[in-house]
Formats: C-alpha cells, sequence, structure tokens
C-alpha cells in the first residue's frame, strides 16, 4: 500500500503471476500501471518493488508524517466528499509488512486489521472498509475468498516464526503452550463445533477447542484448531510436532498448564527428546505422595523444596506461599460452609465438595472428613512436573518460567476482547478455521505492536483513530486534495517513533 495506491498481485491465463498498481474508488478497481509477470518469487520479488516505486512516486495521500500544505484552495469553492482513516490502514500494513505478511492478498490483510480497528461480522468489515479507507470489496468475494486463505497458513507460522527470531530476538529454546475455548451463538451441532469442557462458561454450546504456542514474551507463532470435544491433554503433542517442522531441529522447553500433565503426554514427550514444566494436580497425587510433601514442604513463606517423582526422570518442584496459603484457605472455609448446608437441607440434586452419598437411608449425603484432611495439608502450596535435572535448572527457575504462561494467557484474552475473536458465525470447518487465522495475524499484529511500543493495543488503536483525513473537492478545477489532520505531536510517542523510524520506506 502506498497512500491510495495498491501493490495487487493476479494469476495470468498462462499460470503466471502479474503485478499491478490500482486504486480502488468504491467497489470499483482501476489499474494504474501493470509492471508485468513473474514465473518464480525471484522475479515476482523484484516486481514488488518496482510496483512499490512506482506507487511511492505517484502516491496522492500525503505521506505519514508528512503534511503537505494546499494553499489554492478557496474555502467557499470547496465541498467535503468524505473523511476516512487511511492513516491508521498505512500503519497498520507497515506493521503487517514488518510481521512478514506484506505479501498476502490485501484482502487478507485488510480482514485482519479490522480486527484491530474494529472487530465485527464480515458484512461489516465489508461496510467499514468502504466507510473508514473508501476501499470496496464485494461481500460475495469475502465469503469466497476466505477459505482460500488456508492455504497460506504455512507462509503465515513462517512469518510469525522469523519475526520472532530476527526481529523481536527470541529465542526458541523455551515455548509457551495453552488451550482455550470459542463457543458459537448457534445450539446446533456442525461436524466440527462440538459441545465440550467450556473455558467460557457455555457448556451448553457447540464450541472449538484453540491451541497455541508462543514466545516467552507472548508473542503468536503457530496455532492449532481442534473439534470442540476434543480433550485439551491431546492437542498439545500434534501442535508441537508440526512446530518442530517448521522451526527445525529445535527442541524447546514446553512449558503448559496442568491441563497437560497426563501420563501419556509426559512419556511421549520424553520418548520425542522435548524438555518440560507443567503446572501439577496436587489433588489427584497419592495419599502417600501428599503426606510426604505436608511433612517435608517447611510453610514458610515462598519455601521450595524437589521431590522425586514415580515416573523415572521426572520430579516435582513444590512452593509454599503465605499469599496462596489465606486465598485457599478462604475458599475452603466457603466449601466447607456450601456443603454443610447442602447436606442440612437434603439437597441431593447439588454437587459439592466435599459431599459424599451416605449408607443412612434417613441421611442421604455425609460431610467427606478425609477429603478435607486432605485439602488442608495442601493449602498454600503449587506443584510444578518437570524432567530437567536441578543440575540444569534451578527450582527457582523452574517456577519462574511456569509464571511466564501469563503471556499466553493474556494473549488469549486479546483475541477474545479486543480482537472479538468470539462468537462465531460461520458454520463449515474451512470457513471457521480461516476466521481463526484472519484473528491470529491479527493477534501477531497486536503483540508486535505492544511489545515494540510498550502500550497496550488499546492504547495503540486509540492513537491511530486520532489521524483523520478531510477529502476535499476543489469545485472550480473539480481535483480532489486530501488533506490529513496535523501529526507533529503524535510523532512523539512510542508508537510515532516506531512506524517513523522502523516502517519507513
Amino acid at each position: 500500500m502506498r497512500g491510495d495506491l495498491t501493490i495487487r498481485k493476479t494469476k495470468t491465463a498462462s499460470g503466471a503471476t502479474a503485478v499491478q498498481v490500482v486504486r480502488h474508488e468504491g467497489k470499483q478497481r482501476i489499474v494504474i500501471k501493470h509492471i508485468g509477470s513473474a514465473r518464480d518469487q525471484t522475479q515476482l520479488a523484484a516486481l514488488i518493488v518496482q510496483a512499490e516505486d512506482y506507487a511511492e512516486a505517484h502516491r496522492v495521500q500525503p505521506n505519514l508524517f508528512v503534511q503537505s500544505p494546499i494553499e489554492s484552495l478557496d474555502p467557499t469553492r470547496t465541498s467535503l466528499e468524505r473523511v476516512t482513516h487511511l492513516f491508521a490502514r498505512d500503519a497498520l500494513l507497515l506493521c503487517a509488512s514488518r510481521c512478514g505478511l506484506g505479501l498476502l492478498p490485501a484482502l487478507y490483510q485488510d480482514l485482519a486489521l479490522m480486527r484491530i480497528i474494529e472487530p465485527a461480522s464480515k458484512l461489516r468489515t465489508v461496510q467499514l472498509l468502504e466507510q473508514y479507507f473508501n476501499i470496496g470489496y464485494a461481500e460475495r468475494t469475502v465469503y469466497r475468498q476466505l477459505p482460500k486463505l488456508l492455504a497460506y497458513q504455512e507462509t503465515i507460522e513462517l512469518a510469525a516464526i522469523e519475526t520472532a527470531r530476527q526481529d523481536l530476538q527470541e529465542c526458541f529454546s523455551l515455548v509457551l503452550y495453552d488451550v482455550t475455548t470459542l463457543y458459537f451463538e448457534s445450539f446446533k451441532e456442525y461436524d466440527f463445533q462440538r459441545p465440550g469442557f467450556s473455558k467460557d462458561n457455555k457448556p451448553q454450546q457447540p464450541q472449538i477447542v484453540i491451541g497455541l504456542i508462543t514466545t516467552r514474551s507472548g508473542f503468536p507463532v503457530m496455532h492449532e484448531v481442534f473439534e470442540g470435544n476434543t480433550f485439551e491433554g491431546h492437542t498439545m503433542l500434534k501442535i508441537l510436532r508440526r512446530f518442530e517442522q517448521r522451526v527445525g531441529p529445535t527442541k524447546p522447553i514446553i512449558v503448559a498448564d496442568a491441563a497437560m500433565l497426563s501420563k501419556a503426554n509426559m512419556l511421549q514427550l520424553n520418548a520425542d527428546g522435548y524438555r518440560y514444566i507443567v503446572g501439577a494436580r496436587l489433588a489427584n497425587m497419592t495419599q502417600r505422595y501428599i503426606d510426604q510433601i505436608a511433612q517435608e514442604l517447611p510453610r514458610v513463606d515462598q519455601a521450595i523444596k524437589r521431590f522425586p517423582e514415580a515416573h523415572v526422570g521426572m520430579s516435582m518442584v513444590c512452593q509454599f506461599s503465605t499469599t496462596r496459603y489465606r486465598k485457599d484457605r478462604r475458599e475452603l472455609e466457603k466449601q466447607v460452609t456450601r456443603a454443610m448446608t447442602l447436606i442440612e437441607r437434603k439437597e441431593p440434586g447439588r454437587r459439592a465438595k466435599f459431599v459424599k452419598k451416605s449408607v443412612k437411608q434417613d441421611q442421604p449425603f455425609v460431610f467427606d472428613l478425609d477429603l478435607r484432611a486432605k485439602t488442608e495439608k495442601l493449602l498454600g502450596i503449587k506443584g510444578y512436573v518437570t524432567n530437567i535435572p536441578e543440575e540444569d535448572m534451578s527450582n527457582a527457575e523452574v517456577i519462574t518460567y511456569y509464571k511466564d504462561l501469563w503471556h499466553v494467557e493474556q494473549a488469549f484474552r486479546m483475541s477474545k476482547s479486543d480482537l472479538k475473536t468470539r462468537p462465531i458465525f460461520h458454520h463449515t470447518q474451512e470457513a471457521i478455521k480461516a476466521h481463526v487465522l484472519v484473528c491470529f495475524m491479527a493477534l501477531m499484529m497486536g503483540k508486535y505492536l505492544e511489545i515494540k511500543t510498550g502500550q497496550s493495543l488499546r492504547q495503540v488503536r486509540d492513537l491511530l483513530w486520532q489521524v483523520h483525513e478531510a477529502h476535499l473537492r476543489d469545485e472550480r478545477t473539480g481535483k480532489l486534495h486530501i488533506l490529513r489532520t496535523n501529526t507533529d505531536n503524535w510523532v512523539n510517542t512510542p508508537l510515532g517513533e516506531l512506524l517513523k523510524h522502523n516502517f519507513t520506506h
């Protein structure tokens, strides 16, 4: 994108790729210049450079930070045709280019940046592209082209990996993995979206499961979409194997939450040569193991001790926290109170912790004293399962790396709240996966901007929206002028500095 001009790639009848410079006027696309046709990637890259040079030389819109005065306009003979936000689109397209997404068809880039600007349905997105940027896409074209985005998934993931490695200086010695669910508004099941364990508290609604790999800073590098009834513990190995294909022979340390902790997963990770740090489910441990932890772990704030696991090569790092103890104690008291109330009322249909069935006919339920004693012993304790020997990684480091999981959790929150990945209105598997891939591209761009500027995505979006363009028509000459709001103060912001120094053309 260069001002009001766009670089277009299209297939010719002979199978070559033609490169054109075009201008969008409403829903009409006008070819300004045919640059040439390429039959390989080297030729294509050279033609794109030529197209960018041509577009830069023939731009109508002012540059990002340059304001050209319009001295000859007579206010009494000038009409305002529209107000646009081309600056925001230019800035986000530059960000897309920086993330390795610049060679994707313009439609997919526009769909991704609109998730940042104003996420909406595909129909509404088409309307907003016209309203904000004077770019016309036929609704039919968007729905027809959307599933074809899946052909670019490998390209997008390789771009994410390269951006993390080269631009963000991330190393893949350690990656974070987590899973979330996305629900559908409809209650009707299809072949892909099914009810399952919902992290959105929508157990009755069909859903899909999303697995996501990020770097330590939370930058997304790979995702996978699974059927809604897939157990999240069964998702990790599939995506890790594809990650290894993308990255190369690197065997990173895998950090994941307790949902990934299963004997099958751990054994397979060991067999594949991976090292891991996974949250432990202490309540599922044997009574003997719990007793050992309770006896040997000091009840001193931040006390840490490593315990051998039953499986060879595995151990559990346990830490006691007074803050966690107080929180666990409050939760325990609430659960006890609720259990006693339900038992007193004889409400068999209500499930609660510490309530178990009784053999007495006059008292169907009783309080589970053994479970309470077991829970008491674990108050304030958090466990972490790992196959990394202590001589290679200290107990404190194990805990520190596990706490990095908040980055991937924050990425999910961004995708759900800021980018509005949910609710999903598509029905076919291809369309659903393409929608998620668009959101993944937007997440790449959003996290890139956050990491580079130190500002939240909402702050970045608000800054971009402060700049707009007035399209003024000189009624004497018929010439259209585009006047942008002053950006002098805006340049001094972290986002302005990023665009000025890292995205200059």
